[in-house]
């Protein structure tokens, strides 16, 4: 099983899991590999450095004076950022503090992205006409979400329907393994 940083031309970076290089590299050509965050099928593989797990000795951890490591935080084992993103970071003209600020918004918008799913009802790409129905009191009122041109939800504006774009790659339509 191979482990690879991978980085969208949106600049996401995230990791996939694949059998082999050849693997990986089937799966990109046929553009089955994306971005979970935008659904960007441009993906560019990172340097990593791989973890090698060769005794009983616990591995090092790299920590630098804006982020404290383990020991200096008390034994809480919280790791520092330029150990979660070694090689990103050396890539970057980005404080490992801002990468890991950044990582942590995309999570969070995740989680956003997430909870909208798990509570609103896919009415696909009737969204228009149920919001309307709802609007206009034709339909009962209940939080939905689903798909519309960018000229119908201006139109939904200015008829006073409250709507908000949010992107939603395909891969949060299914439960992430």
């Amino acid at each position: 099983m191979k482990v690879l940083d991978l980085k969208c031309a949106h600049q996401h970076v995230f990791e996939g899991w694949f059998a082999s290089e050849d693997d990986f590299q089937s799966q990109l050509a046929r553009g089955l590999v994306e971005c979970p965050l935008c659904a960007d099928v441009n993906i560019s593989k990172q340097l990593s450095a791989p973890r090698l797990n060769l005794g009983a000795a616990a591995p090092k951890t790299l920590s630098s004076p804006a982020a404290p490591s383990a020991s200096a935080s008390g034994g809480q084992g919280v790791p520092s950022s330029t150990e979660l993103v070694p090689a990103q970071a050396a890539q970057t003209d980005i404080s490992p503090q801002d990468r890991q600020a950044l990582q942590d918004m995309q999570g969070d918008w995740l989680k956003m992205v997430r909870q909208v799913m798990a509570n609103t009802e896919d009415v696909g790409s009737h969204f228009a006409e149920v919001a309307r129905q709802m609007h206009y009191g034709e339909a009962d009122e209940r939080s939905i979400r689903g798909q519309t041109s960018r000229e119908e939800a201006v139109a939904l504006l200015e008829e006073g329907i409250s709507v908000l774009p949010l992107p939603m790659p395909a891969s949060l339509k299914e439960t992430l393994q």
